[in-house]
């Protein structure tokens, strides 16, 4: 605290009747005005407020409007999550950058954030860039409610909605398993040994009547996939159109476009499958272990962790025996493998 000159005056009468006054000089009097001081800033005092309006604000709503206090809490947690995401890929993209490291190098953890992360930031820069501007979140409220599942991303979905929405989008890739089956069946006259058309035929058919495949009798007919007519790049243009529909991805794209879309997504699952298989299927939260099932074909989400874990160590297995050359085969197996699998946990 600095210390400042002041002069303390009085009036007072003299002996011969005239005013006078008397002025006392104080040296080294304490200055709260200085600028040496430490008061808490304006910038904390403004935010101190804010969080306090915003504290009340959300009280009054959680009392008057609990529904659409639901959709107001649910969107800022959604974009807190969303901003802590942003800062985590931020910080893996500069060690990458900084140490090297190659995106299927990275541990299964930080590969994963990063593929989902740029899956969701593609869907969610809409509704962001729209709720930028001074009480624009308002109209992202309106389309949370109308549109949760198309314009949203998981960080803006309830607990409840998540899971309908995940039974729904599997039930979309569902639909796609009929035209594939058929697309396998058309292909086994094709293939040249006949032994490998008896497995195919065999191998189709069993999955339309409802039987789980083992592991074997898919590595079986991995030649079938290695070249034509079923290899990544002799396959047509509806099968791909219907394997895109599987693996989420739009099939209203040229041919050449569908063929590289599907090459560098199943690439990035192997990817993942490699880097997992260093970390360990029981190193995984149920949660992660149910997200690393409904990414490669299985509905996950009503099914328990003994049975994803069974299911995701059969895919693994797959995986690690596949060549390059093979990924098609990976790309059916995400119908094969998933076709029948709670049918057979129940019988």
């Amino acid at each position: 605290m600095a210390l400042c000159r002041t002069r303390n005056c009085r009036f007072m009468m003299g002996e011969d009747g005239r005013r006078m006054r008397k002025c006392v000089l104080l040296l080294y009097q304490p200055c709260h005005l200085s600028t040496n001081s430490k008061p808490k800033s304006m910038l904390s005092l403004i935010a101190s407020k804010a969080k306090y309006a915003n504290e009340k604000y959300e009280h009054f709503l959680e009392r008057k409007f609990p529904n659409f206090y639901l959709l107001y809490s649910t969107f800022m947690k959604g974009f807190r999550m969303l901003m802590t995401e942003a800062k985590e890929v931020g910080r893996i993209k500069q060690r990458m950058n900084h140490q090297g490291i190659p995106f299927h190098q990275l541990p299964y953890r930080e590969m994963e954030k990063l593929r989902q992360f740029r899956r969701d930031i593609i869907k969610a820069a809409p509704v962001v860039i729209i709720s930028i501007p001074p009480f624009a979140n308002y109209l992202v409220f309106v389309l949370m409610y109308f549109f949760p599942r198309q314009l949203l991303i998981r960080h803006f979905w309830t607990p409840k909605q998540r899971e309908e929405f995940l039974d729904i989008y599997h039930r979309m890739r569902v639909e796609a398993y009929p035209e594939i089956l058929d697309g396998l069946l058309n292909a086994v006259p094709k293939l040249s040994e006949r032994n490998l058309r008896n497995q195919m035929f065999q191998l189709c058919t069993q999955v339309q009547h409802g039987t789980h495949p083992q592991v074997e009798n898919l590595h079986a007919v991995c030649t079938a996939f290695s070249g034509p007519p079923l290899g990544m790049k002799r396959l047509d243009v509806q099968q791909m159109k219907a394997l895109s529909r599987v693996m989420f991805l739009t099939p209203h794209l040229p041919a050449f476009l569908l063929q590289h879309r599907l090459g560098s997504h199943i690439c990035e699952i192997q990817n993942l499958d490699c880097a997992l298989l260093k970390l360990g299927v029981n190193e995984l939260s149920e949660e992660e272990l149910k997200r690393a099932c409904y990414i490669r074909g299985l509905n996950s989400t009503h099914l328990s962790r003994e049975d994803c874990e069974t299911w995701l160590h059969c895919w693994l297995q797959l995986s690690s025996m596949l060549k390059v050359s093979e990924a098609s085969l990976l790309l059916h197996c995400m119908v094969l493998l998933s076709a029948n699998y709670l049918q057979s946990i129940k019988q």
